[in-house]
């Protein structure tokens, strides 16, 4: 099993890169995008990840959510969103997105999430994926 990957896809390169930056620092592998075709075209390439979509600078709907958990049931959704409320993604807030972070994003609280949604530790992975499982 590989390495959990952590997609984050925002519109705004810096913004991107910040977060991206920030997971990195906690151990975690990230994969900056600036899409939702990119994010597609990507997850296709890996067996395990999760996905922040940052929902002020991306145009996402319940249909693409819904779509995207039909194709990747595994993988955990969480958002990043200036606003508390999103009308238009009541569903999908309900039904697939696992979280919804408020911006600025807090560190603790995005790795919190992480650890949780995808039930994964960075550190622990790395030395699994290194050593093999015997030596864990």
């Amino acid at each position: 099993m590989g390495r959990l990957i952590i997609f984050v896809v925002d519109a705004d390169k810096e913004q991107c890169g910040k977060l991206c930056s920030l997971l990195e620092q906690e151990n975690y592998e990230t994969v900056g995008l600036h899409s939702l075709p990119n994010l597609e075209e990507a997850i296709r390439k890996t067996s395990r990840g999760a996905v922040i979509l940052d929902l002020d600078s991306l145009t996402v709907d319940n249909r693409f959510i819904k779509e995207f958990k039909r194709q990747y049931p595994s993988v955990p959704i969480m958002a990043l969103s200036s606003s508390s409320y999103h009308p238009e993604l009541e569903q999908s807030m309900s039904d697939h997105i696992c979280a919804c972070f408020k911006k600025p994003p807090d560190p603790d609280e995005i790795i919190y999430g992480i650890k949780g949604f995808c039930q994964t530790d960075p550190i622990q992975e790395k030395h699994l994926t290194e050593e093999g499982p015997e030596h864990a």
